[in-house]
């Protein structure tokens, strides 16, 4: 096990994992770090591999992997699973492949296990951020990963926040010089059998809406709410809503 990890709160508590979006790293998590403690969970975050203090991986592995495998390392057998964006991407293949380990899972702007977004809005973005990196401006393409992903309510502290984050994962995938991450299996979200509430942004692109909007469809019994302040990151711009909406999800598993 090489990922970076952190663990707060009771030993005995419930176990809540919390996986960061692609564009940052476990310190997206900073707002609701200390109450989901405080409120009696036993509350766990990593890194993923390059992202913040997580190393690249010098053997085969999965991010899926790289959870359950700090999961079994720490002795919990069920947790309920938190993710941003990519984070909730792994998150719903962990529950589809392990529904088990799973005990509640909350998506907030999720990625989903094969699916890629290519809407017109998502390749203007990526086009602009691939001639950014390629001109060697990575301070730059941090900032307009900033710009894109946090609606209109993210103040100063998040965005200068989210570019660090995002300038460490540059920098990070910059010095992987392997390609060790494992073909991603195909997933049947539908054997999924924890409850589900799967969170959308009225400010985000249109792929990530559409992901949230879609999970009832998949998901037995998922239940979708989408925020009319939210961009793509509502952890990071409205902390303390989204702090109160995860204590109330997470209430029943105490």
């Amino acid at each position: 096990m090489s990922v970076y990890f952190e663990v707060s709160g009771p030993a005995d508590g419930p176990a809540v994992v919390l996986l960061h979006s692609s564009v940052c790293d476990r310190r997206m998590w900073d707002p609701q770090w200390g109450p989901l403690a405080q409120a009696g969970f036993r509350v766990v975050r990593l890194d993923f591999r390059t992202c913040g203090d997580s190393p690249a991986a010098q053997a085969p592995y999965s991010d899926d992997g790289d959870v359950l495998g700090l999961m079994d390392r720490l002795g919990v057998e069920r947790a309920a699973v938190v993710g941003s964006s990519y984070g909730g991407q792994v998150a719903l293949q962990i529950a589809a492949l392990h529904p088990e380990r799973v005990t509640r899972l909350a998506l907030l702007c999720a990625g989903r296990p094969g699916y890629r977004p290519d809407s017109p809005e998502v390749e203007e973005f990526r086009a602009a951020e691939d001639a950014l990196t390629e001109a060697g401006d990575l301070a730059g393409a941090a900032a307009l990963n900033a710009r894109t992903w946090l609606g209109p309510d993210a103040d100063e502290a998040a965005h200068a926040l989210v570019q660090a984050m995002q300038l460490g994962n540059f920098q990070g995938s910059l010095a992987y010089t392997g390609d060790h991450e494992l073909p991603a299996p195909e997933v049947d979200l539908a054997a999924i059998t924890a409850p589900v509430l799967a969170v959308g942004g009225a400010h985000d692109l249109p792929d990530y809406r559409q992901i949230a909007a879609e999970l009832p469809a998949l998901v037995p019994g998922a239940r979708h709410v989408e925020l009319p302040w939210a961009g793509h990151l509502p952890s990071m711009e409205r902390p303390a809503e989204i702090t109160d909406l995860m204590l109330e999800f997470l209430h029943p598993i105490r």
